[in-house]
């Protein structure tokens, strides 16, 4: 039975019952939750770091999941300590605001973190969401982590990298910061949610004209709520040449049928056979 520590890095579960559905259902899955109590009322910056150093010190836990997103892990950049978290491996999952934590860790450590539902997520989730949290926290025994979803191919080919990405503004607020992510030889993923087109566009061209996407070595589009991917994709292929393979799957990001996905693991994209595999 592996065990779950639960933090509070950005927003509060406002409601009651969708924190306390979300433990119940984890609970059904076969997870130990070492902190069962709601949070109430938002913590600092300086508790938030706190309670994500205690998670990683404490030895009973297994996996550190977030309640949920929102606004404000990038805050607790400049105070993490990552020899901390170095020395006291544990398995980091979230997304969404999380996405800062994901990536800036997994490049300052060489953990793997997970791009995954949190506790928010499992109230419900899908069998979909379960099935591949569970391969994930398991260690991946099927090692195709787009196995069951649709994929859609803007351009061919098959190509390897280190996995990184997540939410598209929030990984954006960390441009021109020694945060920024290093996008070199990586396969990079977005997904974003209700933004607007000329918001997309926006950010998508500030990653362009900051060269963050001369050298990656493959792109994958998630779910952009409430806007179509082939817009997502003209905006690229309107500015740059696609000279990479680009694909589009609406499974990853705010949905209900979500894939988890390793941050900073090895992988390869093939667009022939529609496979992301962890290598």
């Amino acid at each position: 039975m592996k065990a779950i520590y639960t933090i509070t890095p950005s927003y509060l579960i406002k409601k009651k019952r969708e924190f306390t559905d979300g433990i119940k259902n984890l609970e059904k899955l076969g997870f130990k939750i070492l902190n069962k109590k709601p949070v109430t009322k938002l913590p600092s910056t300086r508790r938030k770091t706190s309670q994500l150093h205690n998670a990683f010190l404490n030895k009973e836990a297994d996996i550190i999941l977030a309640h949920r997103g929102g606004y404000g892990s990038m805050k607790l950049l400049p105070r993490l300590d990552f020899n901390l978290i170095r020395n006291h491996p544990k398995i980091l999952a979230g997304f969404s605001d999380l996405s800062t934590l994901l990536n800036v860790i997994s490049e300052r450590t060489g953990l793997i973190t997970l791009h995954s539902p949190m506790i928010i997520n499992f109230s419900p989730p899908k069998i979909f969401t379960i099935r591949s949290f569970l391969n994930a926290v398991n260690g991946f025994p099927n090692r195709n982590l787009l196995e069951g979803a649709p994929v859609d191919v803007y351009r061919s080919g098959k190509t390897r990298g280190l996995l990184k990405g997540g939410n598209l503004i929030t990984l954006t607020a960390l441009l021109g910061t020694e945060w920024e992510i290093n996008t070199d030889g990586a396969i990079l993923f977005f997904e974003e949610v209700n933004e607007k087109l000329y918001e997309v566009d926006r950010y998508l061209t500030q990653w362009i004209l900051a060269g963050k996407l001369k050298k990656v070595e493959g792109l994958i589009l998630g779910n952009f709520r409430g806007i179509k991917n082939r817009d997502v994709y003209d905006i690229l292929s309107s500015q740059m040449k696609i000279d990479f393979p680009l694909i589009n799957c609406p499974y990853i990001g705010h949905v209900k049928n979500k894939i988890t996905l390793p941050v900073g693991a090895r992988v390869e994209l093939n667009t022939i056979k529609k496979t992301l595999t962890l290598l």
